[in-house]
């Protein structure tokens, strides 16, 4: 029960930031900031993304639970520890002079 808990937590974290990619993608795709110079960083980073999201939903269809987990967590972590830095800037208000 814990696994399956801690892999759709896990998982939903993974999906939003690859919503926010996808987001950015397509708005700066539609204002014409994506072009022929920088279509192939963009392809791969949500290529990166669908294979994280979709990869782990297979592997743990295939009994790789464990494998599942730390691929979620490869993007997660640095997810999590980016929202939690702009937590703490908004609540600290530092002064970056």
């Amino acid at each position: 029960m814990a696994v399956k808990f801690w892999f759709w937590f896990l998982w939903s974290i993974d999906a939003v930031i690859a919503a926010v990619a996808l987001y950015f993608f397509f708005s700066l795709s539609a204002g014409g900031r994506v072009g022929s110079f920088n279509i192939l960083p963009w392809l791969a980073i949500l290529a990166v993304l669908a294979t994280v999201v979709g990869g782990s939903v297979w592997l743990r269809s295939a009994g790789q639970h464990a494998v599942a987990i730390v691929l979620l967590l490869l993007l997660a972590i640095p997810g999590a520890l980016f929202v939690l830095f702009f937590l703490l800037v908004l609540i600290i208000h530092p002064d970056f002079r």
